[in-house]
């Protein structure tokens, strides 16, 4: 059996000031952030929470972001279960990106981290 295409699972923290929010994420995982930006949103990696500032609606629908090896593998399972892509795959700001919607219902933004 092959190794899984999925590389981490990132619990998404929709927060109000992502200034004020992260000393607790950093306590908690002892991990400095990687803070960046995409549309109209502030986004810190801190471990294996990505906090997110200024998510429209939409967004707020995610319910995590996955890091995977090859998101092509991953819209060719998500079409073959019954769902489709949302967004993508593109370019996003840390590499290859698409969000999907499961043949369930449940939404999940996917990065490629290669």
């Amino acid at each position: 059996m092959s190794d899984s295409n999925i590389v981490s699972v990132l619990a998404r923290v929709y927060v109000d000031d992502l200034d004020a929010s992260l000393p607790l994420y950093q306590q908690l995982t002892g991990a400095e952030p990687h803070r960046f930006s995409y549309g109209p949103m502030s986004l810190a990696r801190v471990g294996s929470y990505i906090l997110v500032q200024g998510a429209p609606d939409d967004v707020r629908e995610h319910g995590a972001t996955i890091a995977v090896r090859d998101v092509a593998v991953v819209l060719e399972a998500v079409k073959a279960g019954g769902g489709e892509a949302l967004e993508g795959p593109a370019a996003g700001p840390n590499g290859s990106r698409m969000v999907a919607r499961h043949g369930d219902g449940a939404i999940f933004e996917y990065i490629e981290v290669g």
